[in-house]
């Protein structure tokens, strides 16, 4: 099968200014190819190219100052790489559900006119595989006018969707380069209470979401005496492989992909990468097979674990900006408190510290000016902390109240059932005395 092989600098002159560039994200950032198109813009090459990735690891140097009216970013997440260029304006951020992504590109949302991506080398079939990272990176392939592909034999042949006939391939640029690697820190005693109280909540036979870091690894390490638990996530990472290895996540209480644990991206170490290739018991899925909530919401059981920088007395969970100074995104946390509370059995649950590093409370009695509501109250199920969990689904606003204050930090309660009252008025008093 014959490829069209070229270098990084010569694949990447088919970017014209004005033109939309869609990056393939997380561990498979295609550096190569960056390297070579911030080049051409380095040399003033190129003005008003538009670049969108749901988040990248890595520097990220098309989102600088120096880049402005050559680069502009408009990102689906703001992974913290962008997140000063962002806040400062240079980059800017299109809020978005993760679910929808791939929609504002195969629906003409979002004209892509280069796709970037990373992909393992063409097997005996013809077919690469995009590895780590489907996302919304698949559309971009299927509608792109120009598909670039730095081909690197570091990448997982991951089954699902990642797998895609290479003749949909315009350039091949060969260069090997090691993925990004996360390594898990030790758990925090905070990460393990606030971990064995979600644990709790967690049923033998459920199907599970979770992210990356300390909580959701605190959730796994508290998991080893369940039975039949599947995944259906749109991101694992090192932390659910010792209960493959035990086989208490089998997958085999599932409704759809039975039996498989679905993605769609990973994030980890090399043991991580190295699981999921050739695996046929991982796919790799388009973010609207993970992330739909008609698709997410068949499985029964859904135990979704999600996380927050702060909540109100009402419910309101923010998650993506400390008032007005923007911090990350609207993400996939909709998309699974929804398809989780549509599922037989479903538990949706925000999981969060208490208070910030710095001892400030991340319940709040408003919150902050300009600050954004990822999870309405009317979403809002499950609320854990490492003072133990409260569900507030079907519960009044004062009753919401008095639960929330719960499993507050005790420094703050008095302060926050203060401001529950003078909410209120003196019912709220009355009835929670």
């Amino acid at each position: 099968m014959g490829y069209k092989t070229v270098t990084a600098e010569e694949a990447v002159k088919v970017i014209k200014s004005g033109d939309r560039v869609h990056m393939s994200s997380v561990a498979v950032t295609p550096w190569a190819l960056i390297r070579a198109m911030v080049e051409r813009g380095r040399n003033k090459e190129l003005k008003n190219v538009k670049i969108q990735h749901i988040h990248t690891e890595g520097a990220a140097p098309y989102a600088e100052a120096e880049f402005e009216g050559i680069f502009q970013l408009e990102s689906f997440f703001v992974g913290a790489n962008v997140r000063k260029a962002t806040q400062a304006g240079y980059a800017d951020y299109i809020p978005i559900f993760l679910s929808e992504t791939q929609k504002l590109i195969r629906e003409g949302y979002l004209k892509v006119n280069v796709a970037m991506v990373q992909v393992s080398p063409p097997d005996k079939h013809g077919y690469v595989s995009l590895g780590t990272s489907v996302d919304a990176t698949i559309a971009a392939i299927e509608n792109a006018d120009t598909v670039i592909a730095q081909v690197n034999k570091n990448v997982p042949r991951a089954f699902g969707d990642a797998m895609f006939p290479a003749s949909m391939i315009d350039y091949f640029v060969e260069h090997d380069e090691s993925l990004y690697i996360h390594n898990n820190s030790a758990l925090s005693d905070l990460e393990k209470k606030i971990g064995y109280n979600v644990a709790q909540l967690v049923e033998d036979g459920a199907c599970l979401q979770m992210g990356i870091g300390g909580i959701p690894n605190a959730v796994l390490a508290e998991l080893g005496n369940h039975k039949n638990l599947g995944v259906h996530t749109e991101m694992f990472s090192d932390g659910i492989l010792p209960l493959v290895e035990k086989g208490v996540v089998n997958g085999s209480q599932k409704q759809i992909d039975k039996g498989k644990m679905v993605a769609s991206f990973l994030m980890g170490s090399q043991a991580l990468y190295d699981f999921i290739d050739d695996n046929p018991m991982v796919a790799m899925m388009d973010v609207a097979h993970t992330n739909g909530i008609h698709v997410i919401r068949k499985n029964k059981k859904v135990t979704a674990i999600n996380s927050a920088l702060s909540v109100d007395l009402t419910g309101q969970v923010c998650a993506d900006s400390i008032g007005t100074t923007h911090y990350s995104g609207v993400g996939g946390q909709i998309d699974f408190i929804r398809g989780a509370s549509h599922s037989e059995g479903g538990k949706p649950i925000i999981a969060m510290p208490s208070v910030t590093s710095k001892g400030v409370s991340k319940i709040t009695p408003t919150l902050m000016e300009g600050a954004g509501v990822v999870t309405t109250r009317a979403n809002m199920h499950w609320l854990v902390t490492e003072y133990g969990a409260v569900n507030l689904y079907g519960k009044t606003l004062q009753e919401r109240a008095r639960q929330i204050i719960k499993v507050a930090h005790p420094d703050h309660r008095e302060m926050l059932d203060r401001a529950a009252f003078e909410r209120f008025g003196s019912h709220y008093y009355f009835v929670s005395k």
